[in-house]
């Protein structure tokens, strides 16, 4: 399902932190495919406001925070399912490392599926100290910038301070090693935006790190997106 040799190749770019843009992850079939059949099961809205950032998104898990297995595999399509797997194979964390220039061969991984509807929002933030590498993917057919929900790639916390803007197009994707200045955002998405933002971020961690997405004390209260009072 993803071309490994895509992300492998890259180089990251070293303003204004380590990140860098990887596209044509898919073959235009598989592209489609997963597209169409982006999870609608078993997210949690996720909300707060002020302190050091701002956010408002639906989250779903797709592997626990170092599990081995698919999370709630039963409503994913194969197309999904094909990719949860190859999440969790040697190829990509090799791939990955080589990317990065880091082992993360046996760090700790989860992976999340994210909808921003509109006004949906990930205020200026650095991520997590404990959080080494991150890969944003993407699943939309097509997006307009002025409909927001762009990763913002930012020089400061300013969030008037953009080096890039990233769309959340199919078979694009982001990638960067969290530091102090790994400042970025993705920009609030429009009122009455007709579809929603789709996304898939996977983030390695330190062994026996502990998901702040999905705290083990937690019982979520979980719906499908796009459902009556969503």
């Amino acid at each position: 399902m993803i071309n490994f040799t895509e992300i492998s190749r890259k180089e990251l770019n070293v303003q204004p932190f380590a990140w860098t843009e990887i596209g044509n992850l898919y073959s235009p079939a598989n592209a489609t495919a997963l597209a169409s059949s982006f999870p609608c099961d078993n997210f949690k809205t996720i909300a707060a406001y002020g302190g050091e950032k701002s956010y408002f998104y639906e989250a779903r898990a797709l592997i626990g925070m170092g599990s081995n297995s698919v999370a709630n595999p039963e409503q994913l399509s194969g197309a999904w399912l094909e990719l949860a797997h190859d999440l969790l194979s040697d190829s990509y964390r090799e791939a990955m490392s080589s990317l990065t220039g880091l082992d993360l061969n046996t760090r700790q991984m989860e992976v999340n599926v994210f909808h921003y509807g509109p006004g949906a929002h990930l205020g200026p933030h650095r991520d997590l100290p404990e959080k080494i590498a991150t890969h944003v993917f993407y699943f939309n057919d097509e997006w307009n910038l002025a409909d927001g929900g762009c990763l913002a790639i930012l020089n400061s916390s300013d969030a008037a301070n953009v080096a890039a803007h990233v769309l959340p197009i199919v078979g694009n994707s982001a990638a960067f090693i969290r530091s102090e200045h790994s400042w970025h955002e993705v920009t609030r998405v429009r009122d009455g935006c007709k579809q929603s933002r789709r996304s898939m971020t996977v983030t390695f961690y330190p062994t026996s790190s502990i998901s702040s997405m999905w705290p083990p004390d937690e019982v979520p209260q979980l719906h499908s997106y796009g459902s009556a009072g969503d």
